[in-house]
């Protein structure tokens, strides 16, 4: 199948079977493929990416009960959220290709991160059902194994690197994801306050909106590169223990491509059933979209009886808060010099000891390394 514009719908359907079921062989196959990069948006993401949305509206109409324009308001803004998503994931894996010997070709890696994000797109029809939820997850990391799979054979890279090559494209395209996605909560905040007073008007201002951030967002800035934190530095900040729970593995990595810098330490916290993944991920690069993020003073908050997800300036410093009452796991993160996330995920344990555990990193202290 080729993907330069629309597909048929049993195309469609095959290449979505085939790079869930088969994502070796079907690697070969796109690696020739011809195509255009609108194509792979119009005639493939922008196709899939509609299930999540779909089931969103679904969920609230029959679990959470929202007023209905809020409701499609937010479905459609999460549309462009992940839209834009793949394409930033897209541009950081050919800005990175010459680091690790590979050959930068966006079209390439556009099709490397469209067709990755196939699994999460798919198992979005999960998310009718809250407690569904950690399946969409794992279709995740499913996806993530399909783009290890693709992405010597897509970019070129040596065999020897194409761990690296994943880990760190991995490492930039989650930083990134996470300031579109306080953008987007920002956005969403205010189209949602909108959407109640204004009704069915403030649904063209949400696609509108959403599809402004789309086309502004990758790149665009006249910010020169800012060069990436030693991973040892990092390291150093990560505490032996925390909440009790000794320290069970460390780790460290950084790259340096031309345009793109990164590093990121993390380690891991365990004792019993709890335990703690603390990571510091810095993308001096990617500054910009940090800045862009508390420009607009980005505020979210979303409840249910499943859990809550909060977004908003704390002290400054842009923070994210999420929490899973069923599964007993959450996240809390913040941004430190519009560049550095402190982030810790955590399971059996409490929001306080995420908290603590961000805390015990020091977001003053990194800002100073920052500053040094």
């Amino acid at each position: 199948m080729t993907i330069v514009e629309r597909p048929s719908r049993a195309g469609l359907i095959a290449r979505v079977q085939n790079i869930l079921l088969r994502p070796g062989p079907e690697w070969d196959v796109i690696e020739f493929e011809q195509a255009t990069i609108p194509g792979l948006f119009v005639g493939y993401a922008c196709i899939l990416a509609a299930i999540p949305l779909i089931a969103s509206v679904l969920q609230h109409l029959l679990f959470i009960h929202w007023l209905l324009v809020p409701m499609i308001v937010l479905a459609i803004v999460g549309y462009f959220a992940s839209l834009l998503g793949a394409f930033a994931t897209g541009f950081v894996i050919d800005a990175l290709a010459p680091s690790f010997d590979g050959q930068r070709n966006l079209t390439q890696a556009m099709k490397l991160a469209v067709y990755s994000y196939t699994a999460a797109w798919v198992a979005g029809i999960l998310n009718i059902v809250p407690v569904l939820g950690i399946l969409v997850i794992l279709a995740g990391l499913y996806g993530l194994y399909i783009l290890y799979l693709g992405l010597p054979k897509l970019m070129k890279s040596p065999p020897a690197k194409t761990a690296g090559y994943f880990i760190v494209s991995v490492i930039a395209a989650i930083i990134i994801n996470f300031i579109i996605g306080a953008v987007i909560a920002s956005i969403t905040t205010m189209m949602t306050a909108g959407a109640l007073i204004g009704g069915a008007s403030a649904l063209s201002s949400a696609a509108t909106g959403a599809a402004a951030v789309a086309a502004t967002s990758p790149g665009g800035s006249d910010d020169k590169p800012v060069v990436a934190v030693d991973p040892a530095r990092l390291k150093a900040l990560l505490p032996d223990t925390v909440g009790g729970m000794p320290k069970t593995e460390s780790s460290s990595t950084s790259a340096s491509p031309g345009g793109l810098s990164a590093s990121n330490a993390e380690a891991v916290y365990s004792q019993g059933g709890e335990r703690i993944d603390l990571k510091v991920t810095d993308l001096g690069a990617m500054g910009a979209l940090g800045g862009l993020a508390g420009m607009m003073s980005v505020q979210s908050d979303e409840q249910s009886s499943s859990g809550y997800k909060h977004v908003g300036n704390v002290n400054g410093r842009l923070t994210t808060e999420e929490w899973n009452n069923a599964g007993k796991t959450g996240t809390y993160g913040v941004l430190v010099a519009k560049r550095i996330m402190i982030e810790a995920n955590g399971t059996g344990v409490s929001m306080d000891d995420l908290k603590s555990a961000v805390g015990l990193v020091g977001p003053d202290r990194v800002e100073q390394i920052v500053r040094s």
